[in-house]
């Protein structure tokens, strides 16, 4: 099914054009609510096939349904071309530029109307009201098509969508069933949908609605010493097409402003409100909530620490070499887990970019570990986001690895001097890829160095001591798989394969 774009690359428009559809169609589902009726657009496209004379030069490149009333299309009708019939019509308003209501047809009414950018009809824009279904008219419903029919008219005069105007949907925007608000060219209320009503009677207005004025209503509900936005006196005025949210003591409101004119005129203004004091009250408790795991992280991360700067101090007064080992390797591995939550308390997510933890992770291994050996670390590839378990897992299998490396692959020598001529620089190297299998995120890890390699015969190292032991444990437990082999011409290739759990993301 082509999209609005694909439609757009088969037409004329200059981009400008092309640019003013866009931003019509990201803004009529206001237009299609107030006037409870579905919308098409229509546009003039190249004709596939010109010899053809039954193949419609018109296009149905946008559709938009009402949220306030029934639906006149029910299937997907994007891609369509017009009937004789209609064909007729819409060139007919292409070309005069006036709006069109033709006689109503059993139980559909369309109107025609003209979408108008820079002094001429670029398009033509159909409402098509069900009259089988449609609502029985009341205060509510009549305003609702007086404001719909005023949107029109400045789609015709090319005065909709309005420069600069705050469209789209995000949290808290406001829209047409959330409260509408018309107001006259002074700021006054003209008329309020009882939605509307509700959220001024919360905000505090007791009095009458109608007449009031909108910008005194709100204003004397702040907050003292509240510092006003320059943007809400022009919003609530209607003067500016902009939004904005109000905050007292009891309430969260949201505004957006729609100048209304005629002829280039200001003759008055739809708001669009919503009281969206439970929304922010819930992003309130998870901002806090945030804060808290944040904390503690960095809690953990600072008790972790102490502890392995305790181990280390213990380790130097004791004269059993090792005893004094397994305390560093332990205030090590503490070190490693203290990494991962130093990185958690600075984010805002249990999920965590893991190539600046690995990044850490092997300078520190090396630091550790080669106390008078100088070994150059490299990173490959991208470990992308993944949870906070596997970070801490997959950490630790990393450290063991890179230490296990520089501890038994290179003979010590002091800081300066040059390794024998038929050895490179020692070197450590890291590579990760990253893909999608089934509906797993699987990670490829090779730990690669050019050491001494493995003993002769050996199918990898001694898997009796306790950093092997951690790593297969954490490896099966990522579900994954290790093997080692010897590198050519010197040295030793570790690679795994880990399985991270659902909810982990590139």
């Amino acid at each position: 099914m082509p999209t609005l774009r694909d439609t757009l690359s088969r037409t004329t428009l200059s981009a400008a054009d092309v640019d003013w559809l866009h931003r019509l169609v990201g803004d009529w589902q206001m237009v299609a609510d107030l006037s409870f009726a579905d919308l098409t657009l229509w546009i003039p496209v190249w004709s596939d096939d010109e010899k053809d004379p039954h193949v419609s030069p018109w296009f149905l490149a946008a559709h938009a349904r009402p949220s306030t009333g029934p639906n006149f299309y029910h299937d997907d009708v994007i891609g369509s071309a017009a009937t004789a019939e209609r064909e007729r019509w819409l060139g007919e308003v292409l070309r005069t530029g006036r709006s069109v209501t033709p006689e109503e047809l059993g139980y559909v009414r369309e109107q025609y109307v003209p979408v108008v950018h820079g002094g001429r009809p670029i398009a033509v824009l159909v409402r098509h009201t069900d009259l089988q279904n449609m609502r029985q008219q009341g205060g509510l419903e009549v305003n609702y098509l007086q404001i719909s029919q005023q949107l029109f008219s400045m789609v015709a005069e090319g005065g909709f969508p309005i420069e600069g105007a705050a469209t789209g949907v995000g949290r808290g925007t406001p829209r047409v069933g959330d409260g509408v608000v018309r107001l006259t060219a002074d700021g006054l209320i003209d008329y309020a949908s009882p939605n509307a009503v509700s959220a001024l009677r919360r905000l505090g207005h007791t009095d009458q609605v109608n007449g009031a004025d909108l910008s005194e209503i709100v204003t004397s509900r702040l907050l003292p010493g509240t510092t006003i936005d320059e943007a809400v006196p022009l919003v609530l005025t209607g003067r500016a097409p902009w939004g904005t949210e109000i905050e007292t003591g009891s309430i969260n409101l949201t505004l957006r402003a729609v100048p209304l004119t005629r002829g280039g005129t200001r003759i008055g203004a739809l708001l669009l409100l919503r009281d969206v004091s439970e929304i922010r009250r819930r992003e309130r408790e998870l901002l806090s909530k945030d804060a808290t795991i944040r904390e503690i992280h960095h809690r953990v991360k600072n008790n972790l620490q102490t502890v392995a700067a305790l181990l280390r101090i213990q380790s130097r007064r004791l004269d059993d070499s090792g005893a004094r080992e397994a305390l560093a390797e332990a205030g090590r591995r503490l070190s490693t887990v203290a990494l991962v939550h130093d990185t958690l308390s600075q984010g805002m997510s249990e999920h965590m970019e893991f190539d600046e933890v690995a990044a850490r992770v092997l300078r520190a291994t090396v630091e550790v570990a080669s106390t008078r050996s100088v070994v150059a670390t490299e990173l490959r590839g991208s470990f992308g986001r993944m949870m906070a378990e596997d970070s801490t897992h997959l950490a630790m299998v990393l450290a063991e690895l890179v230490h296990n490396a520089v501890e038994h692959g290179f003979e010590e020598r002091r800081d300066g001097e040059e390794p024998p001529e038929d050895r490179p620089s020692p070197r450590v190297v890291v590579e990760a890829q990253r893909y999608r299998l089934g509906e797993q995120d699987v990670i490829d890890v090779t730990v690669r160095d050019n050491g001494q390699g493995l003993p002769e015969g050996a199918e990898g190292p001694d898997r009796s001591g306790l950093g092997m032991q951690i790593v297969e444990a954490l490896i099966s437990d990522l579900r994954g798989e290790i093997s080692w082999e010897v590198a050519e011409p010197h040295g030793t290739v570790v690679r795994f394969t880990v399985r991270l759990r659902s909810g982990s993301y590139a």
